[in-house]
């Protein structure tokens, strides 16, 4: 069952596992009796690498944003709006009753009384929450901008023969525009900044103006923040006791020191996502999940994904899998020989996961104990609004960056995940940072976004089209090895974990599971977002949670109906799934010492190792 760990090896290409090869430009081949004068085959491909220069060009100065689709999605919507007259008439009904409604809120506040607000912020929308806004002429300017910001919103909606997702691009875009110009992000229409500048003389505004320059310093010099002091990883995050056991040029595995006498036969392996540092699950000791784990009497293993640079552009989706997720069961079972594993996957990892069960599954390996998803998603046709920035246009234009430049760098992407609440996460932050001088205050957390990482050209393109774009992996098309795969081949025991406000994998897409599996299946909605939901520890405040169970076999319940029939639980949901996890475990046993392993597998270094420290 269990099989001998392969020497760390130079990471190799393998065939892809979703789409032909991203950096290899296309090339047609000339026919018989084609004219003498066309083109040959080498100068097809300069032509093509031209081609994919300019793009990569254009990419740089849009953020990898392609302005293709974005001509696309407005030409769409300006077509089919110009002939629909029961809309313009509808639009210009709502353009009528919203001035309407501000004239009424400035007539009615006219004697000095606050009125009745007719046009509220959204949920995530926190510019307005100083009381400045409730007072003339700033109330006014601010629901002049909702007023716009709800007219605009309609008039962006479904039209009839109009694509759902440019329907839903123009109105994204819209929203990014109009959120440029609002009174919030101006010294002169913000009663708040107002009050700041007048309170401290001005001194807000130098702040600002410094942190500004600081911030364009870095951005233009594409330089890494460090992780701060207070911060340090190995010391105050990242610091639960363990050694790495193992390293090959994609990951290192990490094996945690045992912190209970006895401790559970099989152990866990976690599979974080390679789009962000492993230690999201290793954070402060109070919300270390991989901490509590241990304290639970389980012998933890993480993989830390290394960081890679412009010389493992090659690197696939296979390789991943291969060199990441199987060549780390390997090594665990040198180490703890016979023993089936607990896999727990975390967002893309939890992705991967699922691919290596299934594969594994139709491969009849059965070292799989059970398998954990957190906020991961399998199938990608309900995926929120990140398919507002994925097509066939966008994705060619992503593929010609990382052509260029070998990689996808986490902030050429990071802007994609904060324009999506850009009210909150980027215009709300720029008027505390730079208008009222207040510095970033460091968290653990805040620590961890920050310290960014790249992926792979070719990964990424077989991951952005192959899994996300044409959702192979549920439409029975995606291939390991030759051979396709199906998640209802997977037997084993699966908890499924989704967050309630995650935008990153929505609940009800990470629901979609039950619906492509057969399996015996635990699903937990908890409180909070993709990152958030997940480190919820036992006794953070406000924490709740649903739990429902689907035996193997029984039928198919929507999420509505789901939903409909969980109550929630207060609390975390740590204790929940730390009970189903000890439910497919047999019986502790007396821990092995992390510091023997053979001559074979020497250890290498302490935990956190040595990938996760580099920028």
């Amino acid at each position: 069952m269990s099989k001998k760990p392969t020497k760390p090896l130079r990471a190799t290409s393998h065939a892809p596992a979703t789409s032909q090869q991203a950096n290899s430009p296309p090339v047609v081949p000339s026919g018989a009796g084609s004219c003498p004068s066309s083109p040959s085959e080498g100068e097809r491909h300069h032509y093509a690498a031209l081609d994919r220069g300019v793009m990569a060009s254009l990419a740089r100065i849009t953020g990898g944003i392609s302005p293709h689709a974005m001509i696309d999605a407005w030409s769409d919507w300006a077509m089919h709006l110009s002939r629909a007259p029961g809309r313009q008439l509808e639009l210009m009904e709502r353009a009528r009753s919203n001035w309407l409604k501000l004239a009424q809120f400035a007539m009615a506040g006219l004697p000095g009384e606050p009125a009745e607000k007719p046009f509220r912020p959204g949920r995530y929308d926190t510019r307005w929450s100083h009381e400045g806004w409730d007072r003339p002429p700033f109330s006014l300017w601010q629901q002049g901008f909702l007023a716009t910001q709800d007219w605009w919103q309609a008039a962006t909606g479904d039209l009839r023969g109009l694509r759902k997702q440019n329907a839903e691009r123009t109105g994204f875009m819209m929203r990014q525009l109009l959120d440029t110009v609002s009174p919030s992000n101006f010294p002169l229409g913000n009663p708040e900044i107002i009050e700041a500048s007048w309170e401290h003389g001005g001194r807000n505004l130098m702040d600002g103006a410094l942190q500004f320059a600081d911030d364009a310093r870095r951005v233009l010099a594409q330089e890494h923040r460090p992780v701060p002091d207070d911060f340090a990883l190995g010391k105050v995050l990242a610091c639960t006791p363990g050694k790495v056991v193992f390293r090959n040029d994609l990951m290192e595995l990490i094996q945690y020191a045992p912190s209970t006498d006895k401790v559970y036969a099989e152990p866990v392996l976690i599979v974080p996502a390679w789009i962000m540092k492993y230690y999201i699950l290793d954070l402060s000791p109070h919300n270390s999940f991989i901490r509590w784990l241990v304290d639970q009497g389980h012998t933890v293993f993480c993989i830390s994904w290394s960081n890679p640079g412009a010389e493992q552009a090659d690197l696939s989706l296979e390789d991943y899998r291969t060199q990441g997720i199987m060549q780390a069961m390997d090594v665990i079972n040198s180490i703890l020989p016979g023993v089936r594993i607990h896999a727990n996957g975390y967002c893309l990892g939890g992705t991967l996961l699922a691919i290596a069960a299934a594969t594994m599954a139709r491969d009849h390996d059965d070292r799989l104990a059970s398998v954990t998803l957190m906020a991961a998603q399998v199938d990608f046709a309900e995926a929120g609004e990140l398919l507002l920035f994925l097509d066939e246009s966008q994705v060619a234009f992503l593929e010609d960056l990382m052509w260029s430049q070998g990689f996808l760098d986490r902030p050429q992407m990071s802007g994609a995940f904060a324009a999506i609440r850009s009210e909150d996460l980027i215009w709300s932050r720029a008027v505390r940072r730079y208008f009222l001088g207040e510095p970033d205050l460091p968290t653990d957390i805040g620590v961890w976004v920050n310290d960014t990482t790249r992926m792979p050209a070719r990964m990424h393109s077989e991951y952005l089209r192959g899994v996300f774009l044409e959702n192979r992996i549920t439409a029975g098309r995606f291939s390991v090895k030759g051979r396709v795969i199906a998640l209802k081949d997977i037997a084993v025991p699966m908890f499924i974990v989704a967050t309630e406000t995650d935008h990153i994998a929505p609940w009800r897409s990470v629901y979609k599971t039950a619906l492509f599996t057969d399996c015996d299946l635990t699903f937990v909605l908890t409180k909070g977002g993709h990152n958030s939901g997940i480190l919820s520890e036992p006794g953070h405040p406000g924490r709740h949670y649903r739990i429902g169970h689907r035996p193997a076999g029984a039928h198919y319940q929507g999420p509505q109906r789901w939903l409909e029939g969980s109550d929630p639980r207060p609390g975390s949901w740590w204790p929940a799934w730390a009970n189903w996890l000890s439910a497919q475990c047999s019986d502790r046993v007396t821990p092995s010492s992390v510091e023997t392993f053979g001559d074979d597998l020497p250890e290498l270094s302490e935990a956190p190792g040595t990938y996760v420290l580099h920028p």
